[in-house]
């Protein structure tokens, strides 16, 4: 269906498509506030040799995998016979707790009990019952003492706060992000009927979002991080796709009937529309690239978000004009505010034209400037440090980590198959301990006696050590050309999958993204420099809004705690801002086409295309950072990384980029932006 049917039948059936919308919203709605539920885990978990080994562990040696930790804790004053009852009588009143498997006391074994602290492991079934029910039961049994204190940590605890913490920053982001969205807006164009349009296409296209995403959720596992990736990519695109599109019939309508200036926003806007929603399409598709759980759901639930909000922009919203356009035209003449600042964005087109050198040349000296942080840039993968301090679970952690875990140390176990055999076991044994105690990265070598070879390894460094992953993965490399093969697990094995699932592929994540924007640029504008150029300007912001990003957490506030920034964040600021800053680079792009096709003259239709569309894509960007930096306040270091690094991306993309750099180079350029060769025009 071509854009000019889809504006008659908007205009001539209007009532028809908004019912659709309403019933969609209203089924959608009774599932929405669902989604907090269905979601697991952060996904960032690698189907290697770290699971198989961790399964080994609990099944065949009683080693929780990842176990739930109690801490205790102890007032000097107390008794150490006190503080044993205490720790008993708690181990105790958990019996009976569904779904817990299994209870390791701290007097079981040495090395659990230090001073006035103590920890026990408790491994519970997450497959078949629901974890958060667990961890609720078992902190409803825990005893209330005025001189001891135990609290529950690990790394199910520690994803339950994070679960709460993002549904927390997810609702003050939507609190904070709708209003100012909306203040916004009405600002733009004076009257409310024509803001009310972009914000109710925005919570269409967020709650639909969410209740498509509970139903997927019932049957996939999502990473909890889709709560917060569908409320930022849907407000966001649905309020920009609604803007433009508003925007433009505004301007039709001066001189146009309604259902005239219907068709051609239509034609013009809606096409320019459905060109961004496709380059955001692919800028999300590469990220299923990255094997990993968290990717494919973070991707999923941000194509979701983008499929709905393109749905509304070009069938809803059309729809909303051609009922309320009435409303709308009055307000268009009764106002002048609109022509005082198209002459204001008249004189800064004609500005940047007369210096594009000099300005160019500014704009690309403060963009590498912006660069030279990400030299600093320390990638990490979140652990209990993406919580506030204040939060129980990190604080048992903190206290666990400082206390019960050598500082700069990693615990590598190395398994063998069960098939061995028990003579072929103890030759493995008797090759590897020595291999191992020779190494200078190993501190300690444990073997552990039972029918499978499971030999504790110690070493120097911190899991997520340049040194302790390349061991890793040298020893790894060992165990599977051995003629009697062997597996590594642990925390620094987990660290390695991490690592290598996301810089291995991202290489295809890069590729794919560009070559697919280039082809869609290709398409929609005829012309090889246009792509070439408007990809190189994205990078550019891309890589400036990074720079900004390592410039900010290096010192380790408000961030991660080391200064260092979760692994998975510039992935995602690349696959989602990629394609949101190439939305305002079609639109921008767009209008210029469509003026030089007119006239001819590059110069006139650059300046007249970029003080048309300055003011839309300065209010676009700054309704992008309204919805996105509110995020930069959340709980979640993870989240506030996001947030900032992708308002950082629009506002830099938007100003210096589109009114700026994009101008000054297509003014150099001349004719030769619209050239392509005759084979492919």
């Amino acid at each position: 269906m071509g854009f000019r049917a889809l504006a008659v039948l908007s205009h001539r059936y209007p009532a028809i498509i908004i019912v659709m919308w309403v019933l969609f919203l209203g089924f959608c709605g009774i599932n929405a506030h669902k989604l907090p539920g269905v979601l697991k885990d952060h996904g960032l978990t690698p189907a290697g040799a770290y699971e198989q080994v961790r399964q080994i562990l609990e099944s065949e040696f009683r080693i929780p995998g990842d176990p739930v930790l109690l801490v205790f804790e102890k007032r000097e004053t107390v008794r150490e016979a006190e503080f044993k009852r205490y720790i008993m009588r708690t181990l105790q009143d958990l019996q009976g707790v569904e779904g817990l498997l299994t209870v390791r006391s701290p007097h079981e074994e040495p090395g659990m009990v230090r001073g006035n602290l103590a920890y026990a492991l408790l491994s519970i079934d997450s497959k078949r019952y629901d974890t958060a029910a667990i961890l609720e039961d078992i902190q409803q049994r825990l005893p209330v003492d005025g001189n001891m204190l135990v609290r529950v940590t690990g790394n199910a605890a520690i994803q339950a706060d994070v679960n709460r913490a993002s549904l927390h920053d997810m609702k003050q982001a939507e609190m904070a992000g709708i209003p100012v969205a909306f203040l916004i807006l009405l600002f733009a164009f004076g009257g409310v009927a024509a803001a009310a349009i972009p914000v109710i296409a925005g919570v269409i296209a967020v709650t639909g979002s969410m209740g498509i995403m509970v139903l997927i959720g019932e049957r996939i596992d999502l990473s909890n991080f889709v709560l917060n990736v569908i409320p930022m990519v849907g407000l966001a695109l649905s309020l920009d796709f609604a803007l433009m599109l508003v925007s433009r019939f505004r301007e039709e309508l001066r001189c146009m009937e309604a259902e005239e200036a219907l068709i051609a926003t239509m034609q013009t806007a809606g096409r320019a529309v459905l060109y961004s929603a496709l380059t955001v399409f692919f800028g999300l598709l590469g990220i299923f690239f990255i094997p990993l759980p968290m990717f494919a759901s973070v991707a999923l639930g941000a194509i979701t978000a983008l499929t709905v909000s393109a749905l509304t922009a070009l069938t809803l919203v059309p729809a909303l004009l051609a009922v309320w356009w009435p409303a709308m035209k009055g307000k268009i003449r009764a106002s002048s505010g609109g022509k005082g600042r198209s002459k204001i964005w008249l004189a800064w087109s004609s500005y940047v034209m007369s210096r594009p050198i000099r300005l160019g040349a500014l704009a690309a000296i403060f963009l590498m400037g912006c660069l030279l942080p990400l030299s600093g840039m320390r990638l990490a993968v979140p652990g209990a440090d993406s919580l506030p301090t204040d939060y129980a679970s990190r604080l048992a952690f903190d206290v666990y980590r400082d206390h019960f875990i050598p500082p700069e140390t990693s615990t590598v176990y190395i398994v063998g198959g069960k098939a061995l055999g028990r003579e072929k076991t103890s030759n493995l044994a008797r090759t590897l301990v020595p291999a191992l105690i020779m190494d200078p990265l190993v501190l300690r070598v444990e073997p552990v006696q039972g029918r499978q070879l499971l030999i504790q390894v110690m070493l120097a460094g911190k899991p997520d050590s340049h040194e302790v992953m390349s061991w890793v993965r040298a020893w790894e490399k060992r165990g599977t050309d051995a003629a009697a093969p062997f597996l590594l697990g642990g925390e620094a094995k987990f660290q390695q999958e991490v690592y290598d699932a996301i810089f291995d592929h991202f290489p295809q994540v890069f590729l794919f993204i560009l070559v697919s924007n280039f082809i869609v640029l290709f398409i929609a504008f005829r012309s090889v420099l246009i792509p070439l150029k408007t990809i190189a300007m994205n990078l550019l912001s891309l890589g400036a809004s990074f720079g900004l990003l390592a410039l900010i957490f290096s010192s380790g506030q408000p961030g991660m705690d080391d200064g260092s920034i979760a692994i998975m964040i510039p992935v995602f600021i690349f696959g989602l801002a990629f394609g949101i800053s190439m939305d305002y680079g079609v639109f921008l792009v767009s209008r210029i086409d469509e003026l030089f096709r007119k006239t001819g003259d590059n110069d006139q239709a650059v300046m007249q295309g970029l003080s048309a569309t300055s003011g839309i894509i300065t209010s676009a960007a700054a309704i992008m950072v309204a919805v996105t930096l509110p995020f930069a306040f959340g709980e979640v270091a993870g989240v506030r990384q996001l947030g900032i690094g992708i308002a950082a991306a629009i506002i830099i993309d938007a100003t210096v980029i589109r009114l700026v750099l994009v101008p000054s180079l297509m003014k150099l350029l001349g004719k030769w932006n619209w050239w392509a060769p005759r084979w492919l025009k």
